[in-house]
């Protein structure tokens, strides 16, 4: 069964770092799109970033130059690279994976994607 874990998150200033990870198991990486959205409370969720087999990496418009994704599929883990964290920031985040049979990852995550549990992100003054 496939299964995600994030990790990483916690309490961070304004113009800090933090590198989330996601570790996968239980499925077929190499048929699989994974990045990464966010949830507020009260708030939809907003696609943040992911990585296709090829590399690249596609990014919300709230967070291109600050946000990275990077992927080591040797070790079954993903990874967001988060530089110059603002408050809007704030979130739970979760990394997703939709199956290149879905559909493009932007559109399927929310409702065909595996999700883990997420991690907290808080970005304070």
């Amino acid at each position: 069964q496939a299964r995600l874990a994030e990790s990483g998150g916690g309490s961070v200033q304004i113009g800090g770092s933090l590198r989330l990870s996601c570790t996968a198991s239980g499925f077929d990486y190499s048929n699989y799109v994974v990045g990464w959205f966010r949830q507020r409370p009260g708030n939809q969720r907003e696609g943040v970033a992911s990585i296709g087999n090829n590399g690249r990496g596609l990014y919300g418009d709230s967070v291109k130059g600050r946000f990275t994704i990077l992927q080591d599929k040797a070790k079954n883990k993903w990874y967001l690279q988060m530089n110059s964290l603002k408050p809007a920031d704030t979130a739970m985040y979760h990394c997703a994976a939709v199956s290149l049979d879905t559909g493009n990852w932007w559109d399927a995550y929310g409702e065909f994607g595996y999700w883990g549990q997420g991690t907290q992100v808080t970005v304070s003054s």
